[in-house]
Order: C-alpha cells, then structure tokens, then sequence
C-alpha cells in the first residue's frame, strides 16, 4: 500500500526553533544594521560638536542665499523653548533683510514667505514659483470689497484664473475690443502701411523703413538713420556691454528728432535751407521772427518788393508794381506766410491743432502715446528681439490709423508659452508679481562679512532681533 502522507506529518518535520540556531546571513545582517545606525549617530554627533548643522539641509539653496549655506539661524529662527532641528524659517527673519510689501489691501489670505518661496531645491530662481501658489487664491478669488490700487471696482477683477494656458482671460486691455477697433489713445496721426512701402523718398534716395528705424527701447544705444544729424551716430551713454540695461524692456516713445527728421524735414520759407525745430507753437513763433529779422538786416533790398502780376482781384484798385515796407512788416508779414504753411500744413499732417478766437498761435494737443498698455503685467522686449516685430504686432504693416490698438493678443503669446519642456516658461511670476512694488521700501544690510563667512559671536544678537522685528 503507498504511504499516506497527512499536512500533520508534514509539519511535524519543520524544526521550530530553526531561528534559535546562528546562521551566517542573519549575523551580518545584524551586524551591518547596528554599524550603520552607530554610524549616522557618529556622523551626526561629529556635525553636530563642529557647529554645521547642513547635514540636515535637504538641499543647496539659491544662489541669491549662497552666502548664508553654513548660517541656518539666519533663517531658521528657533524660539525660546524648542529645539534647534525643530527651527522653521521664519517670515521675521525674512523681512529682517527684504522688504516685502502687499499684495493687494483687499486680499483676505497673506501667504508667508515659504509657501511661494521654497528653499533648499538647488540653484534656481526664488522668484520662479509654482502656479500653485497664486491659483489657491486667484482660482476662485474672495476679497473683502475694497478695491486695489489702480482697479475702478473690485467687481472688475477676473475671479477664476488656474493658469496661462488654463481658464486665462483676454488681455485687459484687449477685453472686449476686437484688433481692429480704435482703442488706441494717441493723437498722433500716423499711416503705418504708408511708411513700411518699399522706395519711400529718403534724405539721401529711396529707403526701406524697418520697425526699428522708429520703435526702439529707452536702452537702446544705436544710431538713428533718419534722425537729426547729433543722432545719426551711435551713442556711448551706454557703452559698457557688461552694464546693467533697467530700460531695456518697454519701447520708447517715437521721438521726430530721431525717426523722423531726416524724412519730414519742417521746412517754413524758400529763404532757409533749414527748416524750424520741432517744438511748442510759441517757440517756433519767436524763433521764425528771429530768423526773419536776421535775415532782412542782410537783405534791405527786400523791402521794396515788386508786385506779382495776376494776383489782382477783379473789382479792386490796382496795386503798385513795387511796394516798400518797413522791416517790422516785412517780418510781420513773412512770418505770417511761414505760420500759414506750417500750422495748415506741415504740423498738421501728424498733430492736431486747436485754434482759439483771437488767440495765436495755437494749441497742439498732447500726443499721448502710450508705453505700457499693460501695468500690471511685466513685459520685456530685449527678450523677444529674436522674433520679428510683424510676427507679433501682426496688423501693423497693413493699419492705416494710429488709432488702432496694435498689440498682439494672448493666443500670439500661448503659441510660445506653454506648459512643455520644449517652450517657453508660462508660470504666472513670467509676468506677474506678487509684492506691490511701489510700497517697496529700503532695507539694510543685516550682517557683516565676519559674520557671514566666519565667526558666529555676534549672529545670535542680529537673529534675535529678527524674531522681535
């Protein structure tokens, strides 16, 4: 008969006390373990006697706070009664050495330093925080009804904002009105499509004009082709490569002394070669009398002027065939031609005049071009120079009144930045800020390069009054 062969059976073969026996695999397990712990105690205890406590640091930090790797109290501050490891870092400790002003005086929720500016993750940017930040407001936005500087109504603010590329409204300034409307407030009367023709007349012959010959930024060094004479040249305001560029970011103004006065030149009287400065109307009247005065003093003959034929009016007394006036009229009257032309012409065809009754000469109204269509938003064209202007202010070379608004809308900037490796950063801090810089105050400096580099005697006295700031 075969065998029977129960689980009992079985069983009654395991050694039950096989753990009980020393086994090779089992001692070194046991001794590797109690090594390492001893171990990380002596590395810790060695750290800890040698005053560095960045063997508990979870990583490097910025470069901006480099200098302080080795000083952790300089941010950790520990208040009286607890550990030092259990040290957090402190809003105090913050503002001890940055001013960090307001958001907005309506914001129901003040975030501290740390939750948007997160240390200890390797060199980057503190500024680059994550979206996160700003949506756990801005995603479903309360305030307590007063509204922010520079907002009509509280009412006016988008509520519900997750990101650039998510749930992100039109541009304010683009809200609501399509690219081809008049937004644009500027008085100046310009023809975009007229100037970017090929063979325009130029001071020295046909021209090409490019966006740049009258769009630059206040930075900008480089000589102007179509400028007065003085700026033909480079500058050397700003010569040093290596020098900081704070204007580099918004396009100026178009200035006619640099853009346009080689092309418009404001010629006033077949007398002068020159033409008159580009300034107030009553500067321009003193300035034409001075010229006219100076002239006739060199020109008496002048003043017995011989009568053009035909300009007679049927019905009137034929006048003289010479004439002769005294100086004073002279000016008076060839001023008068020169005003004519100027304020019926010449200065019309870009300002616009205002004439009141009995009062000369006019009024120019301001041009009121605009810099930034975008103040609460941060821009910088040196960054974009790579990119050709018409890519992105696309209506510009077919709009023919300055008064169309040219900027280009969101979808323009979403087709660079976007939320892919292989793109452009598309973050909220890109182009938003959280400080309300105009509060900014200055702060001084907190610490001395001893302190910072070396020794430690009087760190404790400058953290300590960190924490009671």
């Amino acid at each position: 008969m075969p065998r029977t062969r129960t689980t009992k059976k079985l069983a009654q073969r395991i050694d039950l006390n096989y753990f009980l026996r020393p086994h090779p695999l089992r001692q070194w397990r046991f001794r590797l373990s109690v090594t390492l712990v001893l171990g990380a105690v002596l590395v810790l205890g060695w750290h800890a006697l040698a005053g560095d406590a960045t063997v508990y640091s979870s990583g490097g930090l910025a470069p901006a706070h480099a200098i302080l790797t080795s000083r952790c109290e300089a941010c950790h501050v520990r208040p009286a009664g607890i550990f030092s490891f259990s040290a957090r870092a402190a809003d105090t400790a913050c503002l001890a050495c940055h001013d960090g002003p307001p958001h907005h005086s309506n914001a129901l929720f003040t975030p501290t330093c740390a939750t948007c500016h997160v240390e200890h993750r390797g060199t980057f940017q503190l500024a680059a925080t994550a979206d996160a930040t700003c949506t756990q407001c801005h995603a479903n936005l309360q305030t307590n009804g007063n509204p922010p500087s520079g907002v009509a109504t509280a009412t006016s603010l988008v509520r519900n904002i997750t990101g650039f590329n998510a749930r992100h409204p039109e541009f304010a300034v683009l809200r609501g009105v399509s690219n081809s409307a008049a937004a644009d407030s500027t008085t100046i009367k310009l023809n975009h499509y007229r100037h970017l023709q090929p063979n325009l007349t130029g001071p020295k012959g046909p021209v090409q004009l490019a966006c740049q010959d009258c769009h630059r930024t206040l930075a900008d060094a480089g000589g102007w082709s179509y400028g007065e004479t003085q700026f033909h040249a480079a500058s050397t305001a700003n010569s040093d490569p290596l020098a900081p560029r704070p204007n580099a970011a918004y396009m100026a103004a178009p200035s006619y002394a640099k853009a346009c006065a080689a092309c418009h030149t404001l010629q006033f009287d077949k007398r002068f070669t020159e033409g008159i400065p580009h300034d107030q109307p009553e500067i321009i009247h003193d300035l034409l009398v001075q010229k006219f005065r100076s002239y006739i003093v060199g020109h008496p003959a002048e003043l017995r002027e011989l009568r053009q034929p035909g300009r007679n009016l049927p019905g009137t007394p034929v006048a003289p065939v010479y004439r002769t006036v005294s100086p004073e009229t002279w000016v008076a009257e060839r001023t008068a031609d020169a005003e004519q032309l100027l304020w019926g012409k010449t200065c019309k065809q870009c300002h616009t005049l205002t004439f009141e009754p009995g009062a000369t000469p006019p009024k120019v109204v301001p041009s009121n071009i605009t810099v930034r269509f975008m103040p609460r938003a941060r821009f910088d064209h040196a960054a974009h120079q790579l990119v050709d202007c018409a890519s992105c202010h696309t209506r510009a070379t077919s709009s023919q009144e300055s008064t169309e608004l040219l900027l280009p809308g969101i979808a323009t900037c979403q087709q660079c930045h976007k939320p892919e490796v292989q793109a452009a950063e598309s973050r909220c801090f890109e182009c938003h800020t959280y400080h309300d810089q105009s509060q900014r105050h200055p702060v001084p400096g907190r610490f001395t390069l001893p302190q910072l580099l070396g020794a430690s005697d009087h760190m404790s006295n400058d953290v300590s009054f960190a924490a009671e700031k």
